[in-house]
């Protein structure tokens, strides 16, 4: 029997907000009963209207603070009123909020997305990761999106059933894109179509770690001149990286579709400090593009020997040597482009979504009640 699924983020943009609409989008072609409860604007909203999946007006902030406990009695008061069959909550916010105050004998299904404890330091992430701890006796499955994020759950004292599904991308919509898909991606970025080009694509936040790529751009720029990067994304870290980037770096901003951005890079470079598993090194790899990624969980575990290179996070030196050597050496970088295309198969998001559907369906939810209602 098809369940009735409340879907739960407060992430309005990137990664998080991809990978509900999707799993939304999957599990309606199913026949189930879907709704998600999110705040209003950014492009979750506006991706779910577009695919005409019934959203519940949840009003929720990043942090967690004062306004946590509003945050989950308003939650529950909208799980009474759709009653679902199993809530899944996405991330550090729809995780905390969904098990403060969690509804009655509703299975609950927490994916972190990246854990609460790797955004934090110092006494809030001893409470995040307490948190984890307790919360984890009100989850009735902890749903990974890669081996290294279930390990760091389990190494850390977050006890409970696990099951990992890896994130996934639509090899449909992400295709390699050979020398003449560079040169017009180029030609329509309005890039020079000849010249070594390095993208990072991703929120310009702490996390990702461009503060790191910026601090190894000179040393690439030292051993191939006229190089070229481009940092796609905002985020509030905007206008300290401006203050600090140096000759051959470009601000490209946020874009509705990196396609072509991907497609004119020589060379990906993902520097973050943690990750879930990251949505774009999967689609780099399917647009066919050699990677260059620090070595945490989420990148280090995906980008095997022969697609790209796995360097120390935050060190700029071992970050600048292996872009460098990509960008001084094109056949290299088309080497292991072919083969992170064929890499990339095995993180097929249609095989993400089948293994979705057959852990949420196994949760123990009773027959459905009714269809949860716009708000």
């Amino acid at each position: 029997m098809s369940p009735a699924v409340l879907h739960v983020a407060q992430p309005r943009d990137g990664g998080v907000a991809r990978y509900v609409v999707a799993a939304c989008r999957d599990q309606m072609a199913r026949g189930w009963r879907v709704a998600v409860a999110c705040p209003d604007g950014g492009r979750l909203a506006a991706d779910l209207a577009a695919a005409g999946v019934p959203r519940l007006h949840w009003p929720a902030v990043r942090s967690p603070g004062p306004e946590s406990l509003g945050e989950a009695l308003r939650l529950r008061a909208l799980a009474d009123r759709v009653r679902p069959d199993v809530i899944h909550l996405h991330a550090s916010k729809a995780g905390l909020a969904g098990r403060l105050r969690p509804p009655r004998r509703v299975p609950i299904l927490f994916q972190p997305h990246g854990w609460s404890w790797l955004a934090t330091a110092g006494p809030v992430r001893v409470a995040s990761l307490a948190w984890e701890r307790a919360a984890a006796r009100w989850t009735d499955l902890l749903l990974c999106v890669g081996h290294g994020e279930a390990e760091q759950g389990r190494s850390h004292g977050v006890r409970g059933r696990y099951a990992v599904v890896h994130n996934g991308v639509d090899l449909d919509h992400f295709a390699p894109a050979g020398a003449v898909a560079r040169a017009a991606a180029r030609e329509r970025l309005g890039l020079p179509g000849r010249g070594p080009l390095a993208v990072c694509v991703g929120r310009l936040t702490w996390q990702k770690g461009q503060d790191v790529l910026l601090a190894a751009w000179p040393l690439v720029r030292r051993s191939c001149p006229g190089a070229r990067l481009a940092l796609v994304g905002n985020g509030d870290q905007v206008a300290a990286l401006r203050a600090v980037a140096g000759p051959g770096v470009t601000f490209a901003g946020a874009v509705d579709d990196v396609r072509d951005w991907l497609a004119a890079a020589d060379v990906v470079v993902l520097p973050s400090r943690w990750e879930g598993l990251s949505l774009t090194v999967l689609e780099a790899l399917a647009t066919g593009r050699s990677v260059v990624v620090s070595d945490v969980p989420g990148l280090g575990d995906v980008v095997t020997p022969g697609v790209g290179e796995r360097v120390p996070p935050g060190d700029p030196s071992a970050l600048a040597e292996a872009v460098a050597r990509r960008l001084s050496c094109p056949a290299l970088a088309r080497e292991e482009g072919e083969a992170a295309a064929g890499h990339a198969a095995a993180f097929d998001a249609r095989l993400t979504f089948e293994r979705l559907a057959t852990r949420t369906a196994a949760l123990p939810f009773q027959p459905p009640r009714r269809h949860p209602q716009k708000d």
